[in-house]
């Protein structure tokens, strides 16, 4: 079993790093997946959002208000970490159910890519075999913000720092892809990187490409 920890600032392309990933034989372990799902009506996430922030969390529909919990964790850095402590331990439990399904599936020789967002922030560097830091430039990454998901240059810009650095999570990486090109580019180092430094981990895997 190989873990990797994949990271990386907000629109930097972490998610097409991941789906690569994929594609060359990995089982994704997507936390934001998670977050969402623990966050729909009735899970624990919700309840424990509720509880901790209010009502005033809750859309009428009984639904997450995710504009309000942005607003408020993304200008309250104590409401950020309350938010982390809550979601995050739930978040781990999943996560390792998800590995002992797959093993269960799969068996022991499987390449877990756990796609964590604050993995630097949270201090989990030191959980995994590999850890792979997706970056782009300030810029590029403000304009995708802008540009695909309606956010206002100031928007983008606060969510950028209230994330680690680059300094931050280059000092945690194994390996840093830095995605300023095109996406076959990216696509090209995600293939270098796992058939140089991944496969050599797990002698039995394929190396061959599923996509």
């Amino acid at each position: 079993m190989v873990h990797i920890g994949l990271t990386g600032g907000i629109a930097a392309g972490k998610s097409a790093v991941a789906s690569r990933l994929v594609e060359l034989g990995a089982v994704l372990i997507d936390s934001d997946a998670i977050v969402r799902d623990l966050q729909r009506p009735g899970q624990p996430g919700l309840v424990a959002i509720a509880r901790e922030f209010g009502p005033k969390m809750l859309a009428q529909t009984g639904e997450l208000d995710r504009q309000a919990l942005g607003e408020l964790v993304f200008s309250d850095d104590g409401a950020r970490e309350r938010l982390n402590a809550l979601i995050h331990p739930l978040v781990r439990q999943r996560s390792v159910e998800t590995v002992q399904r797959a093993v269960a599936e799969r068996g022991e020789d499987v390449v877990f890519v756990h796609d964590i967002p604050l993995l630097v922030e949270t201090g989990q560097a030191g959980n995994f075999d590999k850890v792979l830091v997706v970056e782009a430039p300030r810029a590029e990454r403000i304009r995708r913000m802008v540009e695909t998901r309606g956010m206002s240059e100031q928007d983008a810009a606060a969510r950028i720092d209230a994330q680690a650095t680059d300094e931050q999570r280059r000092a945690a990486a194994d390996h840093v892809l830095v995605n300023d090109g095109t996406e076959a580019e990216l696509r090209s180092a995600v293939d270098e990187w796992w058939h140089r430094r991944v496969c050599a981990l797990l002698p039995d895997q394929s190396t061959e490409s599923q996509g």
